[in-house]
């Protein structure tokens, strides 16, 4: 039967709860001989290192330390397993104690500390912690140091495998019925006996010996996040698990900091062959990364996974001196690895007339003044003319091992950076092509790593969307998006993420997705429409997209900075299509010059496609001579109403109170609502007007305009009903029945007035609170085209807005068509 190995970090031994759950993990993971590496207990082994540090600056301090250290571990024992067991390992504990107290005497005695005197002191955490998972899971520890001997080396310690072997496999025949074996991570014996470490990330290194000590068929690492991510989570929200990878990809990743072995952890399961698993602790049923020779083909990118790593400065030798000269590389890095440089990236221009490479931070000046010494003949002979060193820089790198065999991954990862904005200051690409890796400021590091990212992980059709005015519309476009947004990502691949909302006082701001089902303003942040827009336009996302579904000018003057910052437009508001003719012509020119997307259907007859069909005509080659319509749901609904006989002001009151109206129903009753949508239809034929070109008759009665509140306006209306009813029965005996209605020519002539029809015509047929659009051109003359349809009411002018975003997902990429 071959033996599974699996590690458990510090994080997942914290405290006797997590205890407990590695118990049940490994009651639970399959597998007939179970090996479990462990580390100490969450913050151990640096409160150990720290009680040598006071030891040796001689800070009484380190004997309290020592005590809560150990009380710690007593009381996590006495919670973990029965009451005889754990006085037993208490006694165990505290005689580790005295040891360790005596090893800290001596170093206060010295005021010093040797590397060896720290190892062994830092060991103690693996051995309790190994001996309390043993007691609570009833079975054998191995105290490491007893089998695994390594020895100094140059680049970390060396496993003694032959003798390791040995050892091992004695202790198992020792051991015959142990078929769950607790085995201390992190801890070594050299050949001469005495207890080392194995350093920094120790214990998976300890998982990836004792795989290849046992001859395990395969290795679990656990720990707290759900596998191997294509990107740092805390720079890159939208990072995925990667399902599997090659030993060389998960290397490659490694070696420039993304959050997975450490190289060297690996090597002893690569030499045989061995399957690394990575997993998550707190999420067991996620399947987690595996790791193998081959790794696995992925449909969704063939990009493994991105990393930066930062700290790096670069470095610039250039001279035409050196142009062709043999032994220049040699020269160079000889130099750098005699005084102990490590060289991270290098990049050679075809002419040889420069050699960059970039160098940790650290090391930055050693190496420029390095590179001087060994080429200061040439430079005072000016073959040589300058090393520049440039500091604050990241490596960004792009690993897969499917990279060879895709073109156009270069392409997709320069353009994705270009797009961001992000210089690249140096390239470097082995001939395997598994690595790409370029070198930015360090400022510019997440921002480059989120495009990227985004370039080769997420779709065309991703939108991060803002929200204004989440009043009656707004309410409802974020419900209908609740409702259909995931049958949109599953179906056709849009996704809408809407990560900001705001009114005038508030705003809600989310790094992911809004929960829209549940969403609330309440104590959100005081609303400020720059750090909206900041927020809205992510760097790790495509594009950026706000809604405004407010009433507000002042918001629509903001469309011009926010397209021409890259954000999309999409908005009932008719404020913009219908104000300054200067402001609008810039809007519109952005569109066309930058493929910024403005999108405003449903400023015209709410859901209807009142402006597409416009369009239509206009691009198809028509020439739109006249518009007429009933342009106000509102005002449909109050004459349909009106014609029953019914009071005038008792139908206005009646369609406030279902939600028709504006908040003040003078603003529907002015007229100027009908005469701005007007202003839009005339601009969008190519008639150039200002709102105050056209000629409007209101309905608010003189008397009653300075009504303070729309509840005064109301009940002051009343004193119209009277003139109200006259024309409704002077129309009605001339048959004829009474229409709000706005006309625009092409000569430019736009007026909105109460007008009569004959009860066979298109416009008094209409119902409830349709909206009825008459377009005349040159191929409908003698019958005008009619879009008629509801043109008021919240849920049908939101589907209009969901139309537009749906149409700026299909927009994507292309130019814009406006």
């Amino acid at each position: 039967m071959s033996w599974v190995v699996h590690k458990f970090g510090g994080t997942s031994v914290a405290g006797a709860e997590r205890y407990r759950n590695v118990g049940e993990l490994m009651r639970r993971e399959p597998g007939a001989r179970k090996a479990v590496v462990v580390s100490a207990m969450s913050g151990v082994t640096d409160a150990l290192l720290a009680l040598v540090d006071l030891a040796t600056r001689r800070d009484p301090a380190y004997e309290a330390k020592l005590a809560e250290l150990l009380a710690r571990h007593v009381e996590t024992a006495r919670a973990l397993v029965p009451s005889a067991e754990a006085e037993r390992l208490a006694g165990v504990f505290a005689s580790d104690g005295r040891d360790v107290a005596d090893v800290l005497r001596g170093v206060w005695l010295g005021k010093s500390s040797s590397e060896l005197t720290r190892e062994l002191v830092a060991g103690y955490g693996e051995i309790w912690s190994a001996q309390m998972l043993a007691a609570h899971l009833g079975t054998a520890w191995l105290d490491a140091r007893t089998v695994l001997t390594v020895a100094p080396g140059e680049l970390g310690p060396v496993v003694d495998f032959e003798g390791s072997t040995a050892r091992m496999r004695a202790w198992v025949a020792s051991h015959a019925e142990c078929n769950l074996l607790i085995v201390t991570g992190y801890i070594a014996s050299t050949p001469e006996g005495v207890p080392t470490t194995l350093k920094r990330n120790g214990s998976d290194f300890s998982a990836s010996i004792f795989g290849a000590l046992l001859d395990a068929s395969t290795i679990t690492i656990w720990t707290d996040v759900d596998g191997v991510l294509s990107a740092d989570p805390r720079r890159v929200p939208e990072a995925v698990v990667v399902d599997a990878m090659s030993y060389d990809e998960a290397i490659e990743l490694a070696y420039f900091g993304a959050k997975v072995l450490h190289p060297r952890t690996m090597e002893p399961a690569v030499a045989r062959g061995i399957p690394i698993w990575i997993r998550n602790t707190f999420n067991a049923s996620h399947p987690g990364t595996r790791i193998d020779p081959k790794g696995a083909r992925s449909s969704r990118s063939p990009v493994k996974g991105f990393s930066t790593f930062d700290g790096i400065a670069l470095v610039n030798l250039e001279g035409t001196g050196m142009i062709g000269v043999p032994g220049v590389a040699q020269r160079l890095f000889g130099a750098l690895r005699d005084v102990g440089v490590s060289v991270v990236l290098i990049s050679q221009a075809s002419s040889e007339h420069s050699i960059c490479f970039a160098v940790p931070e650290a090391q930055a000046e050693l190496a420029k003044k390095t590179t001087e010494r060994a080429f200061d003949p040439e430079i005072r002979a000016g073959h040589v003319q300058r090393v520049d060193l440039l500091g604050a820089c990241s490596v960004l790198a792009a690993v897969g091992d499917e990279m060879a065999n895709a073109p156009g991954v270069a392409a997709t990862f320069f353009a994705a950076l270009g797009k961001a904005g992000v210089n690249v200051l140096a390239i470097a690409q082995g001939s395997s092509e598994r690595n790409i890796s370029a070198v930015v400021t360090r400022a510019q590091s997440t921002r480059a790593l989120r495009a990227v990212h985004a370039g080769f992980y997420l779709s065309n059709r991703v939108l991060s969307v803002g929200v204004v005015g989440p009043g009656l519309v707004g309410r409802a476009l974020l419900a209908q998006l609740a409702a259909q947004a995931p049958v949109l990502r599953e179906e056709s691949g849009i996704d809408l993420r809407v990560r900001a909302i705001a009114n005038r006082k508030s705003m809600l701001l989310s790094e992911t997705a809004i929960d829209l089902k549940s969403w609330s303003l309440d104590g959100g942040k005081r609303s400020d429409l720059d750090a909206f827009a900041d927020h809205v336009q992510a760097e790790h996302l495509p594009h950026a997209v706000i809604v405004d579904c407010s009433a507000n000018d002042d918001v629509a003057a903001r469309y011009e900075t926010w397209l021409r910052r890259g954000i999309h437009v999409v908005t009932p508001n008719k404020r913009a299509g219908a104000g300054p003719l200067a402001r609008y012509r810039a809007i519109r020119a952005l569109g066309r010059t930058l493929s910024r997307h403005f999108l405003y259907e449903a400023t015209v007859g709410a859901g209807l496609p009142v402006i597409t069909t416009l369009r239509d005509l206009i691009q198809t080659g028509d020439r739109v001579e006249r518009i007429e319509g009933v342009l106000s749901g509102t005002l449909s609904y109050v004459f349909n109403a009106f014609e029953t006989g019914r009071a005038f002001s008792e139908v206005v009151r009646e369609a406030k109170s279902l939600g028709y109206t504006e908040p003040d129903p003078r603003d529907d009753l002015s007229g100027m609502d009908v005469a701005r949508k007007l202003v839009i239809l005339a601009r969008e034929m190519g008639v150039e007007i200002e709102l105050a070109a056209v000629e409007v008759e209101g309905l608010v009665p003189r008397e009653s305009e300075h009504a303070k509140t729309p509840d005064e306006f109301l009940d002051e209306l009343a004193a119209a009903d009277a003139a109200m009813a006259r024309r409704r029965d002077e129309a009605a005996a001339r048959g004829e029945v009474l229409r709000y209605v706005g006309v625009v020519d092409s000569s430019g002539k736009a007026t909105v007035s109460l007008r009569g029809y004959p009860r066979t015509h298109a416009f008094a047929r209409i119902t409830a609170t349709d909206n009825v659009i008459a377009f005349t051109s040159s191929r409908y003359r003698a019958q005008p085209l009619i879009v008629q349809g509801p043109g008021a009411g919240p849920d049908v002018t939101a589907g209009g807005v969901f139309a537009d975003l749906l149409r700026l997902a299909a927009y994507l990429g292309q130019a814009s068509l406006q």
